[in-house]
């Protein structure tokens, strides 16, 4: 807010701007948003996590008012606690075999595909997620056999896990949004392009391209 100015970021990246009091305006956005300093309201859904900064899950950092910090992080985590309360209540198969069963027509396609299953730590922040469904083309990507992936957490098998891809799983369990990420993993040692997106309550489906191993092709026109 600069004065009776609202200034909104969107996720987008652009930036909309209405006349209004601050009030009027918290009022119309709802409890969805949380007051972080004088004059600022973030998403609580856009909240990563709190800390020096609160970060944003698009990777920005924002400033807030540091003798309010107890009272955001409680804002943000309940809010968080009421969504992963929710996934509990779901139809998702009951083992391993049932994901695979929903799963099979993906098991002799090329690329690599898998469901996994988030995992919340007491702050209601994922914290490792668990292989329920992966085909053949993801254990070569992952250099490793579908025995040992499937049930299993990918911190409990990667030593050396990056929880960078976290954020993005999150927000398509818990908000249902569809990403693309690229980036290096040093698990693998390899830089991938992930495309996630939500299946079942808690879970998300990735699929997964080796950088290095995908060819472009361009048709060039005639005339």
């Amino acid at each position: 807010m600069k004065k009776q100015d609202a200034y909104v970021h969107v996720s987008d990246g652009s930036i909309l701007k209405t006349r209004i009091t601050f009030a009027e305006f918290r009022d119309a956005l709802g409890e969805g948003f949380i007051r972080i300093r004088r004059g600022c309201l973030v998403s609580a859904k856009a909240i990563h996590r709190v800390n020096k900064l609160i970060t944003l899950s698009n990777g920005y950092s924002l400033e807030y008012s540091s003798q309010h910090k107890k009272e955001i992080s409680e804002q943000f985590h309940q809010k968080q606690r009421i969504i992963i309360g929710e996934l509990a209540d779901n139809d998702n198969p009951s083992d391993n075999e049932a994901y695979h069963e929903h799963y099979r027509c993906f098991d002799n396609i090329p690329i690599a595909f898998t469901d996994i299953e988030m995992i919340f730590n007491e702050k209601s922040q994922a914290v490792d997620r668990i292989f329920r469904y992966g085909n053949e083309a993801l254990a070569r990507l992952e250099n490793c056999s579908l025995e040992k992936l499937i049930g299993n957490s990918f911190g409990s098998i990667f030593e050396n896990m990056d929880s960078k891809w976290l954020r993005s799983y999150e927000r398509a369990v818990l908000y249902g949004e569809t990403l693309e990420l690229i980036d290096y993993s040093p698990e693998i040692d390899k830089y991938l392009r992930i495309i996630c997106f939500p299946t079942f309550k808690g879970h998300c489906g990735c699929i997964l391209f080796d950088i290095s191993e995908t060819k472009i092709y361009v048709e060039k026109s005639i005339g």
